[in-house]
């Protein structure tokens, strides 16, 4: 960041000084005012519930402009990474901050596949679970317990430990989500084939079984793939805040990215296409494309208590990049799977008709977004609802990773401890 050629002046109605602070410049988007000194001046802190004005962090990794419906990593257009490299090579660009040459690839690639297995122990540790245990309780407890297996990365002080923790991360969050669906489903693990694509591999682990050969299929593969690269980074978002947050106290990559993936476990994050698609089959329940007005006018109403799933973004306020990516791909699956007639896509055309044609919600700018196609295009590729948040964080582990690695080698980071505005009681004595 540079030092801007203007700064910002605070001033009170109290009488008390005026007080000037920095602005700083980044390449792209809005400058920061830098409060850092405020109360050390003033006496006071800011209030922003939410951070929705505050940068915690300078980063060169993401950036979104909400209003245009841009999202880049490193720079590059989510359009022309979804459509030009693989997830590796995307995961390998958020890691690096340039993409890779083609020995570079082959030997990231290669890198990877060494590493996908994990310790057989790991098959007892999840005997501990119930067989209905969500997905995300199982994986949040299996990436924490990474570190009791991995003793020799987990110095977060270390590059060397930081760089295998991370492609140990990156190459085992497959095995381990797809471990976490056969104990459920009752069916034996099966082990990783490095000759397969990183998501040729992954539905391989789900869906094969000692019985008979497994054939991955191309648009699946493809599509799945997609789906990781879309989901690989997203800013300063809940759960990547929540992995810097963890990092600033010095604990290990393990725990820390298991933070993440219980942050992103919430409905309001990395839940709401398993939440999106849970409200289409309500709605199918109800009577499906018949009962759509109906129920998108129970949206309109305050007082209802039914909310429009997989719409709008707290960031975006045009169309979803990813949304549109999401869009094709699902076309592109349900063909290939001969399900264009599938009464939840049939449901899900008409939501987003509405959506985009009535004014209540074209004025909110409720865009449908990538959960609301992702939901349904991993429900094609016969992954249950409950695992789509466990499909999120297996994509999203490498851009906790590559933020936590620039937290750690900023100079000027620290270890996390927002303020408050206490409103509790004041001072009293025991009597």
């Amino acid at each position: 960041m540079k030092l801007a050629d203007n700064k910002a002046t605070l001033s009170f109605s109290n009488g008390a000084p005026s007080v000037e602070m920095p602005v700083y410049s980044g390449s792209i988007g809005p400058d920061v005012i830098d409060i850092r000194k405020l109360y050390a001046q003033t006496g006071m802190f800011t209030y922003d519930p939410g951070f929705l004005s505050t940068a915690s962090c300078q980063s060169a990794i993401t950036y979104i402009d909400g209003d245009k419906g841009e999202l880049l990593y490193r720079g590059y257009p989510i359009e022309q990474l979804a459509n030009k490299v693989d997830y590796l090579d995307t995961c390998y660009l958020l890691l690096n901050g340039e993409l890779p040459d083609a020995k570079q690839s082959t030997d990231f690639h290669t890198l990877v596949n060494q590493h996908t297995m994990v310790n057989e122990q790991m098959q007892f540790f999840l005997r501990g679970f119930r067989r209905d245990a969500h997905p995300m309780a199982v994986l949040t407890g299996l990436v924490g317990a990474m570190s009791a297996f991995y003793h020799d990365s987990t110095d977060i002080n270390n590059p060397q430990h930081r760089e295998v923790a991370a492609i140990r991360l990156i190459a085992k969050m497959p095995t381990l989500v797809a471990m976490a669906y056969k104990y459920a489903a009752g069916q034996p693990y099966m082990y990783p084939k490095n000759k397969l694509s990183y998501a040729g591999n992954f539905l391989q682990m789900m869906f094969a079984t000692p019985c008979e050969d497994y054939v991955v299929n191309p648009v699946i593969e493809r599509a799945l793939d997609r789906i990781f690269i879309l989901h690989a980074d997203h800013e300063q978002n809940a759960s990547t805040s929540t992995v810097r947050l963890c990092g600033s106290s010095g604990t290990n990559p393990f725990a820390a990215i298991a933070a993440g993936v219980a942050c992103l476990w919430g409905p309001s994050h990395g839940g709401a296409n398993e939440a999106c698609l849970n409200m289409l089959e309500d709605i199918q329940k109800m009577g499906g494309v018949a009962k759509v007005g109906e129920f998108m006018n129970q949206v309109k109403d305050k007082n209802s208590g039914v909310k429009l799933m997989g719409f709008g973004h707290r960031v975006y306020k045009n169309y979803d990049p990813r949304a549109k990516l999401m869009q094709e791909t699902c076309n592109e699956v349900l063909q290939e799977l001969g399900l264009e007639n599938d009464p939840l896509f049939k449901l899900a055309k008409e939501l987003e008709k509405i959506a985009l044609e009535d004014d209540y919600f074209v004025q909110r700018k409720l865009y449908p977004n990538v959960d609301f196609y992702s939901g349904i295009v991993q429900r094609a590729i016969g992954i249950p609802v409950s695992l789509f948040t466990g499909i999120f964080a297996l994509a999203r582990t490498v851009g906790w990773i590559a933020q936590l690695n620039e937290m750690l080698a900023d100079p000027e980071y620290k270890i996390g401890r927002p303020r408050q505005l206490f409103t509790g009681s004041p001072r009293r004595d025991v009597k």
